[in-house]
């Protein structure tokens, strides 16, 4: 943890922090995670820190703001151009303090590659393991996710939406019908099966699923089983055809070609990556 100066920081929530780095610790991390802070549309962040941020950047380092965290990466001019996110309530803020900055305010995050900004304190939690995803695999994720009790599929497709509201009592039900689905992605599974567990129309469950996970159930199933498939390429020797088969995609063709449309790789070149350090 570090700061503009370490040191007994007291927090807008009542709480003190012992930094412990000034800012010369941005001089060697690999990513620097902003927190969000009080008052980020009336106050600007230190031109120390935005110097440190810009530096970190030019050096190679990823910078990841949580919720309002955003309006310091938006300072330092490297939102300018690119999508970015914030907490719902500063999105507008953010893009009438920083017009040059695409504020996208129905995504749970947003991954510029090297910028990345979330919604809120519980989507930095996906933001997070979506960083965990693709720097250590599906299997330390979804470790990181069962240890904190997450949602490891909340990242969803390309463009995963805060839902505006959670139905009751069919909120649950369809968390429930997710974890039932996930355990059978090796088994045929349809919108009416999925329906059908839920004790709902197949339209009504379309419908309401898309509320809730910003994609439709089947776009859903078919991030799980690349997911499973991901993990079973990371953990296990099985050739492409079995994996294929376990996951419920069929042939190795088909998982191939679903690998190459929403990851832009093969599954070969996906294992050697997770590999190569064995």
């Amino acid at each position: 943890m570090c700061g503009a100066a370490p040191g007994l920081v007291a927090g807008g929530d009542g709480l003190a922090y012992h930094v412990g780095h000034g800012l010369e610790a941005l001089a060697w991390a690999d990513i620097v995670f902003v927190p969000g802070y009080r008052r980020p549309d009336r106050e600007d962040p230190p031109e120390a820190v935005v110097a440190a941020l810009v530096g970190a950047h030019e050096r190679g380092a990823r910078l990841a703001a949580i919720s309002t965290g955003a309006f310091a990466l938006a300072a330092t001019g490297l939102l300018d151009g690119r999508r970015a996110t914030t907490h719902w309530h500063y999105t507008r803020a953010l893009a009438a303090r920083h017009p040059l900055v695409r504020v996208d305010e129905n995504v749970l995050f947003v991954d510029e590659g090297t910028v990345l900004t979330s919604a809120g304190a519980a989507s930095g939690i996906d933001l997070c393991l979506h960083i965990l995803r693709g720097d250590l695999g599906v299997a330390a994720s979804n470790h990181a996710a069962r240890r904190l009790v997450a949602a490891p599929y909340r990242s969803g497709g390309q463009a995963q939406y805060v839902p505006r509201s959670v139905p009751e009592p069919l909120g649950e039900r369809f968390a429930d019908t997710r974890e039932w689905a996930l355990y059978r992605l090796g088994e045929p599974l349809t919108l009416e099966s999925l329906a059908r567990r839920a004790g709902v129309s197949p339209r009504t469950f379309s419908r309401r699923f898309v509320e809730e996970t910003g994609c439709t159930p089947m776009q859903w199933v078919m991030r799980a089983r690349l997911d499973l498939a991901r993990e079973l390429l990371e953990r296990s020797q099985r050739g492409v055809e079995q994996i294929a088969a376990d996951v419920g995609l069929g042939t190795g063709a088909n998982l191939r070609l679903h690998f190459q449309r929403i990851l832009g790789t093969t599954p070969s070149e996906y294992r050697r990556t997770f590999t190569r350090g064995d």
